[in-house]
């Protein structure tokens, strides 16, 4: 399908993508929601804590954060009270090691790990008509992944997925995140990535080196040296190759609306993926000229652009049936 032309201009000091990412992180304050966890054995052993905000709807939401987000960030909460609002229950997932508690198991969560969303979907679907998959950044990169890959069958259950600010290219966007203009976001990030690699260190001290900390001054360096091996790959390229869902956007096969932000400034130009959406009938993409990262901030409106505009979508699923 073509782009969707957008009309999302906030007032001046947010047509700055860095502006935007950061004041949506830090000023933002939505509205509490009164989540009910749920812990959920995995196949493997481990666990997963699912916060849930359920009343006896049909539907439901399943919603994937970012990297060292939980749902109890800012967007997560947002997009939650908007959609149970709106008749949608909500399952907002915690990935391993990211509810709070260490997890039981050497593996952590990644870009592509599709199996523990496989696990959330498998443990709701009795109890709903309709599902729906949003992921904000990196788990953007997981439900696309998820939902084109073809590893696990998708239940017709699935009706619809979006993805915001999601670096379908993972490579590339390691490299962008690498930049010096984006190393007060790396540096955010590498730093609880190194605490929860001290903690990993204390369960498994024979397979965490600890010592390799002082080699990581990139988020490329962390999954060279770390999310690779933890999780089976054989260096960071190989994880980057395996895990990223641009190369899988042509097989999803439910409807589909990406939105990445144009100021976006974790975002290459690689991870706009233009040429499928135009070649797909279950592809929308939306490019915003401003939003930055996650951003889209709108002091003037309880609810931001993106948020109305995954829900819209998720009111009627687009795709182009001739």
């Amino acid at each position: 399908m073509p782009v969707i032309p957008s009309d999302y201009r906030p007032i001046i000091p947010f047509r700055n993508g860095h502006v935007n990412t950061i004041s949506s992180k830090f000023l933002r304050q939505p509205d509490p929601v009164p989540f009910s966890r749920k812990r959920i054995d995995t196949p493997d052993g481990d666990f997963l804590d699912i916060d849930f905000l359920q009343n006896r709807n049909p539907k439901i939401a399943v919603l994937c954060h970012g990297l060292e987000g939980s749902s109890s960030s800012q967007y997560m909460l947002g997009l939650s009270g908007l959609l149970n609002a709106n008749g949608f229950d909500i399952a907002a997932m915690n990935y391993r090691f990211c509810s709070g508690e260490v997890n039981r198991k050497l593996r952590t969560y990644h870009s592509g790990e599709t199996e523990d969303l496989n696990t959330v979907i498998h443990q709701i679907l009795p109890d709903y008509d309709e599902i729906y998959l949003v992921g904000f950044s990196l788990g953007g990169n997981i439900v696309l992944k998820y939902s084109g890959d073809g590893i696990y069958p998708i239940n017709p259950k699935i009706k619809a997925v979006s993805a915001t600010s999601v670096l379908v290219d993972l490579y590339a966007g390691a490299k962008e995140l690498s930049k010096l203009k984006n190393r007060i976001y790396s540096n955010r990030f590498l730093k609880t990535l190194k605490e929860k690699i001290r903690l990993k260190h204390n369960q498994y001290p024979e397979d965490v080196n600890i010592e390799r900390l002082k080699e990581v001054n990139s988020l490329i360096d962390f999954d060279e040296i770390f999310t690779s091996s933890i999780n089976g790959f054989e260096n960071a390229r190989d994880y980057y190759s395996k895990c990223n869902s641009k190369q899988f956007l042509m097989d999803i096969r439910i409807p589909t609306l990406i939105i990445n932000a144009r100021d976006d400034p974790f975002m290459p130009s690689s991870c706009y993926p233009v040429a499928e959406a135009k070649e797909s009938k279950y592809l929308n993409l939306m490019t915003p000229s401003y939003g930055g990262h996650v951003g889209f901030f709108d002091p003037r409106k309880k609810y931001y652009w993106h948020e109305e505009q995954i829900l819209d979508f998720f009111k009627k699923p687009i795709f182009n049936q001739s």
